[in-house]
C-alpha cells in the first residue's frame, strides 16, 4: 500500500523509524578514536660535532641506531645551535629567542652550583607543551640556572627531573651525586676532582694509573634509566622527553665494557692531564665508546617506544647542543676524528663549526623515510615547530624568533628563512648572521685590556666557500652593508651579558 494510504498513527510510527535506524546502526559501530598528540623524544648530545656519526660522515666510531633514525627519518644539513657554547644555546632551544634577544647568553657559573638562570616564569617549549596536555621531563644536564633559582628545571615547565643540574659538576661522569626531582641522590662514586694529571712516577699505559679517575656509577647509565622508566610510566599520555645528555662532552670516561670495543683498534697517546680534565690512557677510544654507548640509550629508547605500540604517535629528534670540542681539550682529538667536517673551528667559534650540528627527525608513518633537507634552520624554531606538529599552534607566543618548519617535516615546501642570526659575547666577542647563503661574521668585539673592538666585517659566500676559507667583503660592499643593518637590528642589549661594541649607540 503507498505510504500516503496507511492510517495517520502507521505512518507516524514509518517515519520514527526512518530517523531512529540510522542512529541504531551508527550506535552499533565504535566511535572514531580521537587522534592521541605525538610524543616528542628530543635527544641532544653534548659537544658532537657534524660528522661525529655515520650518516653524516663518520668513518671511525659505530652509530647504528643513529644512522637508523636517519634512514627511516629526515636528516637536516644545515641546522644551527643556538650558541658556540652549552647553556646560551640551550636557552635558544628552550625560548625560541635568539641569542640577540634571549635571556641566558653565556656560560656563567653561579656559586655554590648551577649556571644563570632562566627568569621566573619564561615561556619555555616545556611549559607550553605542559600548558597543552603534556607530561614533560628531562633528564642528562641542565645548566640553565641551579637548584636554588628561579631557572630550576621543575620551574621551567618540567613535570620531571633527574640527572645533573649544573655544568661543571658534569664534567666528572662518575659524580657523588645528582638531582632526581629536587632532592640530591648521593651516589656510589669517590670524590674525583674535575682537572688532574697523572702523577709524574705513574707508568702512563698502565691501566692501573687511572683508576683513581673512575667510579662505580656512571651517569649516564643512570639518567637513561630514568628516561626509559618515564617513558613507561607515560605510556597511555602524551609525553615530552628531554634528553640533553652529557656524551661526549669531557671528560673522557667510559665503562670497561664499552671501551673494548675500540681499545687497540686506534692509535692511542696517553692524555696524562694538564690540558683540562681528567687523564685517559686511551683517548681515541674512549672518545669513540662514549659516542657508542650514547647511541645505545637512543636505541634502547626506540626499542621501547615500539614495545608499546607507541611507534606512529613518537617524533625522534637527535641533534647536538655545538660544535666539538676545541683541539686537545681534555685529551679530545677532533682532528682524528674529522668532527666538524669540512666546516671551520668548532666549539665556542661562531664559524660553521662552532654552531652547525647534525640534526634527524624520525616519525614513523608522518616523514618520509630517508629524505634530506637543505633548509636553515635553528634551535629557536623547535618552540614553534614542536607546538604544531602537536596540533598546537595557537599556543606559539608572540616576540619569538623561531619560524615553525613542521610543512618541511611533512614533506611540504617553505619559503627560505629571511634570516638567521648569532651573537656570543665570550671568547674575544663575536657576532654571525647568515642571509642566503651570504654570511658574514665579526670578530674580536671584546679584546682583553685596553684594545679596541674589530668592527671588520668578515663576508662568505658559503655556497662556494663552506670552509669560512676566503673574506669577499671587499667584493661586496653592498651585501656588506645590509648585513650590518641586519646585526645592528637584531642585538638587544642585556644587563646580565654586557656587549659595549654592540650596545653603544652607533658603536655598529
Amino acid at each position: 500500500m503507498p505510504k500516503h494510504l496507511l492510517p495517520r498513527r502507521l505512518r507516524f510510527l514509518v517515519a520514527l523509524l526512518s530517523v531512529l535506524s540510522p542512529l541504531c546502526i551508527n550506535a552499533a559501530e565504535p566511535s572514531p578514536m580521537p587522534l592521541r598528540k605525538p610524543n616528542v623524544i628530543f635527544f641532544i648530545a653534548d659537544d658532537l660535532g657534524y660528522a661525529d656519526v655515520g650518516c653524516f660522515g663518520q668513518k671511525k666510531i659505530h652509530t647504528p641506531n643513529i644512522d637508523r633514525i636517519a634512514t627511516e627519518g629526515m636528516k637536516f644539513t644545515q641546522h644551527y645551535s643556538g650558541s658556540p657554547v652549552c647553556a646560551p644555546s640551550r636557552c635558544v632551544l628552550m625560548t625560541g629567542k635568539h641569542s640577540g634577544h634571549s635571556a641566558v647568553r653565556d656560560n656563567r657559573e653561579l656559586k655554590p652550583e648551577g649556571q644563570f638562570p632562566l627568569p621566573a616564569n619564561t615561556i619555555t617549549v616545556a611549559r607550553l607543551l605542559q600548558q597543552n596536555g603534556y607530561i614533560t621531563g628531562a633528564f642528562g644536564k641542565w645548566g640553565l640556572g641551579g637548584p636554588e633559582s628561579s631557572g630550576k628545571p621543575l620551574d621551567q615547565g618540567f613535570t620531571r627531573f633527574f640527572g645533573y643540574n649544573c655544568q661543571r659538576v658534569a664534567h666528572n661522569l662518575f659524580p657523588t651525586y645528582l638531582w632526581d626531582d629536587n632532592h640530591r641522590l648521593a651516589l656510589d662514586n669517590p670524590p674525583i676532582g674535575e682537572d688532574q694529571k697523572l702523577p709524574a712516577d705513574a707508568d702512563s699505559n698502565d691501566p692501573a694509573s687511572y683508576k683513581a679517575f673512575t667510579g662505580k656509577s656512571y651517569a649516564p647509565d643512570l639518567y637513561a634509566e630514568q628516561a626509559l622508566r618515564f617513558i613507561r610510566d607515560n605510556k597511555d599520555h602524551p609525553f615530552f622527553l628531554f634528553f640533553p645528555t652529557i656524551v661526549p662532552h669531557v671528560a673522557l670516561q667510559v665503562p670497561e665494557d664499552s671501551l673494548k670495543e675500540y681499545e687497540g683498534k686506534l692509535p692511542e697517546t696517553p692524555y696524562t692531564g694538564g690540558k683540562g680534565y681528567l687523564p685517559n690512557r686511551t683517548p681515541h677510544a674512549a672518545y669513540a665508546a662514549m659516542i657508542t654507548r650514547m647511541d645505545r640509550d637512543l636505541g634502547r629508547m626506540l626499542a621501547l617506544i615500539k614495545e608499546l605500540n607507541l611507534d606512529d604517535d613518537t617524533i625522534f629528534v637527535f641533534t647536538s647542543d655545538n660544535g666539538p670540542a676545541p683541539q686537545d681539550m681534555g685529551g679530545t682529538d677532533t682532528k682524528f676524528f674529522n668532527s666538524s667536517g669540512p666546516f671551520r673551528s668548532g666549539k665556542t667559534s661562531i664559524y660553521e663549526g662552532g654552531m652547525r650540528i647534525p640534526l634527524i627527525v624520525r616519525w614513523h608513518g608522518k616523514i618520509q623515510p630517508n629524505s634530506t633537507s637543505d633548509r636553515v634552520t635553528g634551535f629557536e624554531d623547535w618552540l614553534p615547530t614542536l607546538l604544531e606538529l602537536s596540533g598546537n599552534k595557537k599556543s606559539v607566543p608572540t616576540g619569538i624568533d623561531g619560524l615553525s618548519f613542521a610543512s618541511t617535516l611533512l614533506g611540504e615546501k617553505l619559503p627560505e628563512r629571511p634570516f638567521l642570526y648569532r651573537e656570543f659575547p665570550a671568547y674575544g666577542g663575536q657576532q654571525a648572521i647568515r642571509v642566503g647563503n651570504w654570511k658574514a661574521v665579526r670578530q674580536h668585539l671584546k679584546p682583553k685590556g685596553n684594545a679596541k673592538p674589530n668592527l671588520h666585517i668578515e663576508l662568505y659566500d658559503l655556497q662556494t666557500d663552506i670552509a669560512e676559507s676566503h673574506d669577499v667583503s671587499d667584493e661586496h660592499p653592498d651585501i656588506v652593508t645590509k648585513l650590518d643593518n641586519l646585526m645592528r637590528e637584531q642585538h638587544i642589549p642585556s644587563k646580565a651579558f654586557p656587549f659595549p661594541a654592540l650596545d653603544k649607540p652607533g658603536s655598529n
